[in-house]
């Protein structure tokens, strides 16, 4: 093992001019894909999860008959089952019920709907972390439970929420390397693609970790920006 590091490690200055040019044209390929796939379809999926999110967070606070027991069922299939599992039941699955959903839309449904589980459950414990004291504040005022829900308490349960919310975000950006799995051409399979043409998979997969870690420092970058805004004044 220790001679082929040092073969290696001898080979490597003579290739470095070669591995450079590699990298640079890979960057250049993986570079579509990641405008054009891996970014919108995390961002469609995080919002239309975020909406899932709060309905599902929601009906499960205020207790509301049926709707609370088929969210919390929700929450715990998606939460108890892997995302690989998802995208090919969903993929794969579906279709010997006659049931064809195309590659993107079938990654963004299976993403949005597994941010949705994880998300309502951040956003319900940050609703239930508002003081009751804010109901009664706003019944006082003789707002509507609606007005105060949306008024009062999300404000400030949004406040709470948000670095765990981002955190998921940062999560999803990683996630979407699965949809490789179901034909979506994105950033991960097309660094695999390119692997198998130039026989280089290390610097390949190393190149597409980059990439995706330059991402989620942008992303922790925004987190910080805005827990700065929504921080309390005095805390």
């Amino acid at each position: 093992m220790n001679e082929l590091l040092q073969t290696y490690a001898h080979l490597l200055p003579e290739r470095a001019p070669a591995l450079a040019e590699l990298l640079a044209n890979s960057f250049w390929e993986l570079l579509p894909p990641i405008v054009e796939l891996t970014i919108p379809i995390t961002a469609a999926s995080f919002v239309l999860g975020l909406a899932i999110a709060l309905a599902a967070a929601i009906v499960r606070f205020k207790a509301v008959p049926v709707l609370s027991t088929v969210a919390s069922v929700y929450v715990w299939l998606v939460r108890g089952t892997p995302l690989l599992v998802q995208l090919f039941v969903v993929f794969f699955g579906l279709p010997s019920l006659d049931i064809l959903i195309d590659p993107v839309p079938a990654a963004i449904a299976v993403f949005a709907l597994n941010v949705g589980a994880y998300a309502s459950e951040i956003l319900r414990g940050a609703i239930e972390g508002v003081p009751r004291g804010q109901w009664a504040a706003g019944r006082s005022l003789g707002l509507t439970e609606a007005k105060i829900l949306r008024l009062i308490v999300l404000p400030q349960a949004m406040r709470s929420a948000t670095p765990a919310l981002m955190n998921t975000l940062v999560s999803l950006v990683k996630d979407t390397s699965l949809a490789s799995s179901i034909t979506v051409t994105e950033m991960f399979m097309t660094a695999q693609q390119i692997a198998a043409r130039t026989y280089e998979p290390f610097w390949l997969y190393a190149e597409a970790a980059v990439l995706y870690l330059a991402i989620c420092t942008v992303l922790t970058g925004v987190q910080m920006v805005l827990e700065k805004r929504l921080r309390v004044p005095g805390r």
